[in-house]
């Protein structure tokens, strides 16, 4: 039986790498579960609202014990969250722990979802939250995921009640609840019914907790163990879980294994209660699809002999299924284990397909070399049938001998109409709760599109199969070894002002910077401008450039070069670059995330200078700086104009600290080194001496079992924050140095804040820090430990959980001038 069967496949495996990025390649035991689950037809889909509220366990029980297709749909990018492990906030946070989560699913099995809400932060019950989602946007996109997913069960980590304290956690309950009775209505978001149809689900539960000192579970709730072990994995689904869950590095989620009877607890918030299991009601075999009532049998006599040395003895039996799936009558099921038989067929024949790139970047109006590798490791009967990639189509009839590579190399043209790569959700403006997606089928999708794809078809016994891979960029570092990374399309300008973020104190009226300018490929003559020649056909009178063209022979070239700005006001400009000899414009700052643990992480920005002209007057000169988990607040503190000194273990024990004017410790610095503890007593004799330390908020005084000394006197802290970035706030000592020198802090200080006002509050437990601001969220009582201070000796400590780490980068003047009078607080008279 000969016959072309246009399926796409794309890669993926139940034992994959890390990084997912290498093609897949199974074990025998992942082939043989693989068969077993072609028989088993349930889904189940768990709902949440950020990155790491999955239950990693019940995750991989799901997938890898019942074999049930297992998704979670996690509603935001965890973009409001903190980084553990760098700096980056906001959208590049979102997309590392985009990578994070979808590592966690290459190892507990299952598939990942995102809706197009924007984590904007902590958010304390969900009528907060909807302020900023448009809950009608994000209903529908649940609702989506729903009918295109069709679990037979949703289950949710969060009541609709509250108990999950994050408004976001409300949120998401309450937004999966509607979601169960309206994505099986059809007057409910008809326009989706153009690509799914209606859906119900048997039954939607909520997976109650027992953690963090609350306990929900109670005995009349259904549940089931779920810490089994799986001798074909070599594992229990708490070890499976553990290390799913410890992908989640940006957030410090680093899981112990655990091992034996573990029970998960149930209760049903929508349709019928289950019985004696999760699944009672439910079809769970091919039963369910008429006609297909020989399939079973033939996969189970594939199972049955199944030989762990020789799987390609089970291709031809697995092409069987294939076909007979094939002539089954359209639906959801036949889609989905189609994808399935044909994956098992590529994994026993011990296929190796490939297509790779030797460079990273695949630049607009220059050429890249793509390589296509097959490899017939076990001698199957398979043949090259053709190669598609953008224009380029091979048609071909080519035996794959046995264990020998076949390469097949092309150089493709990358025409100026290439689009670049960019995560889809960034591609337009967004709004301040969500993204911003016009595309109905992108929603849900968790990751970029390829920028190449090539379409492999070939004949595996006697029948064609497509096979898509994207091409991956191929290279050998010399201690981690050989590496799969994303090929991206770029401009091939690049251009980089600097700094991004520009603030003139207390100076004239011009702006200077550097911006540099880089060549993606050979032989370019630019000239630099602004957005607002391409607006209004002139040059912008305030911008210059010094020179205002450069003329680049080599690839990866670069040059600085100087602009001035003369402005009365604030303002963003934008900066691109023309080639003159090709009339093609590049507005493009490429912006690169690198951790080991994630694939590397590309996209493009607008390259633009924030040019804010704040009132603030700085006293004291010399900071000491000591790093936490990462922030930007060092940069800003240079530009006010403070010389700032990074603080490490080895600086901090060789160097006299009186040479300071202000040590600041960045947010949660007693949280991530333990050595700050043998420190203690030499920074309280820095103050004593007349010093001034200010510490950002930490997440607790806790490291590990050790409690952290901190200040010269007891308090606590505690998780009290203020969500509302526009709460009032109450000067509670109004005649303090901290309002008044050398700037004078009133109410316009603290508009236009971004996010939030503060976290992690301070309790005063001793009796001698000064509260000095008074504040809350709308509805709460007034707390008073976002800033508290405290005379020691000649010198002055501080603890504040205000966020001067986000509303420093945002450019907020009020914050500028708060925190420079803190950072004063040593060296004013009679106080």
């Amino acid at each position: 039986m000969r016959k072309t069967l246009l399926l796409i496949f794309s890669a993926g495996c139940l034992a994959s790498s890390v990084f997912s990025q290498a093609p897949p390649g199974w074990t025998s035991a992942d082939m043989y579960l693989a068969i077993r689950k072609l028989n088993v037809l349930g889904s189940v889909l768990y709902v949440a609202a950020h990155p790491d509220d999955e239950n990693t366990r019940l995750i991989a029980w799901f997938s890898k014990d019942r074999m049930y297709r297992t998704g979670y749909l996690s509603l935001t990018r965890g973009d409001g969250g903190q980084n553990l492990i760098g700096d980056e906030q906001g959208i590049d946070l979102g997309l590392i722990r985009t990578q994070e989560l979808l590592s966690a699913r290459r190892i507990d099995g299952g598939e990942q979802f995102f809706s197009r809400a924007y984590d904007f932060g902590f958010s304390k019950n969900p009528e907060e939250t909807f302020t900023k989602w448009d809950k009608e946007k994000i209903l529908s996109d649940v609702v989506w995921v729903i009918r295109k997913f069709r679990p037979d069960v949703i289950i949710t980590r969060f009541p609709t009640t509250g108990e999950g304290g994050h408004g976001h956690h409300t949120a998401s309950a309450i937004l999966a609840n509607e979601a169960f009775t309206a994505a099986a209505d059809p007057n409910r978001f008809p326009e989706q019914l153009k690509y799914v149809q209606t859906w119900q689900a048997k039954r939607i539960l909520w997976n109650s907790f027992n953690f963090g000192g609350t306990n929900l579970t109670s005995p009349d709730q259904f549940k089931f163990d779920v810490g089994g072990y799986n001798p074909l994995l070599g594992k229990s689904y708490g070890e499976i879980a553990a290390i799913s869950r410890s992908n989640h590095k940006s957030q410090g989620f680093g899981s112990a294994a655990s091992r034996g009877e573990a029970l998960e607890y149930f209760k049903t918030t929508g349709g019928t209660p289950p019985s004696d299991d999760i699944m009672s009601g439910v079809e769970l075999g091919w039963k369910k699809v008429a006609g297909a009532e020989s399939i079973p049998v033939l996969i189970d006599s594939i199972a049955a002999g199944f030989d762990l040395l020789r799987p390609d003895r089970s291709v031809k039996g697995l092409v069987r299924v294939y076909q007979a799936i094939y002539n089954l009558p359209e639906g959801y099921w036949k889609t989905q284990k189609l994808k399935e038989v044909q994956q098992l067929i590529e994994q026993c024949s011990g296929l190796f397909i490939d297509a790779t790139a030797s460079e990273q970047f695949a630049v607009q109006t220059d050429s890249i070399r793509i390589s296509f590798i097959f490899n017939n490791r076990l001698g199957t009967n398979t043949q090259v049938k053709e190669i598609r990639l953008d224009d380029f189509d091979s048609l071909m009839n080519q035996a794959l001998a046995k264990n020998k590579n076949q390469v097949i190399a092309k150089t493709f043209f990358v025409p100026p109409s290439k689009p670049v790569t960019q995560p889809y959700w960034l591609e337009t403006k967004m709004e301040p709760g969500y993204f911003n997606v016009s595309d109905q089928q992108k929603i849900g999708q968790p990751d970029v599109d390829a920028t190449y794809a090539a379409t492999i078809t070939l004949n595996i016994e006697g029948t064609n199969f497509n096979f898509v891979r994207p091409v991956k960029y191929k290279f050998t570092d010399p201690v981690r070894g050989e590496l799969y990374e994303p090929l991206v399309v770029i401009p091939s300008i690049l251009l980089s002002p600097e700094p991004e973020l520009k603030i003139l104190v207390n100076k004239g009226d011009e702006l200077k910077g550097d911006i540099s300018v880089l060549s993606k490929r050979k032989n370019l003559n630019i000239s630099l401008l602004t957005d607002y020649f391409l607006r209004y056909n002139k040059p912008d009178p305030s911008v210059t450039f010094t020179p205002s063209s450069v003329i680049l022979t080599e690839k990866n070239q670069s040059v600085n070069t100087s602009f001035s700005i003369r402005s009365d006001s604030s303002g963003k400009y934008r900066f691109l670059a023309k080639d003159n000899e090709r009339n093609y414009f590049s507005i493009a700052k490429l912006k690169e995330v690198r951790y080991d643990h994630i694939p590397y992480i590309n996209y493009i920005v607008a390259p633009e200078v924030n040019f804010i002209k704040i009132d603030v007057k700085t006293y004291n000169k010399k900071i000491g700086y000591i790093p936490g988990a990462g922030d930007k607040v060092p940069e800003a503190l240079e530009q006010m104009g403070y010389e700032v000194n990074m603080l490490t273990d080895k600086e901090m024990t060789k160097n006299s600290l009186d040479k300071f004017d202000c040590i600041i410790t960045g947010v949660r610095a007693y949280n991530t080194n333990d050595w700050l503890n043998k420190h203690y007593p030499k920074l309280m004799k820095y103050v004593n001496d007349g010093g001034n330390l200010v510490v950002q908020y930490n997440t607790s005084n806790q490291i590990g079992p050790v409690r952290a000394r901190i200040g010269p006197y007891d308090f606590d802290i505690t998780r009290t924050r203020v969500t509302d970035e526009n709460a009032a706030v109450t000067l509670l000592k109004p005649e303090h140095p901290v309002f008044n020198f050398p700037n004078k802090i009133t109410q316009e200080d603290f508009k236009g804040w971004i996010q939030e006002r503060s976290i992690y509050h301070a309790i005063d437990t001793s009796g001698k820090f000064e509260k000095l601001i008074g504040m809350s969220d709308p509805g709460e009582k007034s707390d008073n430990g976002s800033l508290i201070v405290a005379r020691y000796g000649k010198g002055w400590f501080t603890y504040t959980g205000i966020v001067f780490f986000r509303e420093l980068p945002a450019g907020v003047p009020g914050a500028y001038r708060l925190l420079a009078n803190i950072i004063a607080l040593n060296k004013k008279k009679g106080f």
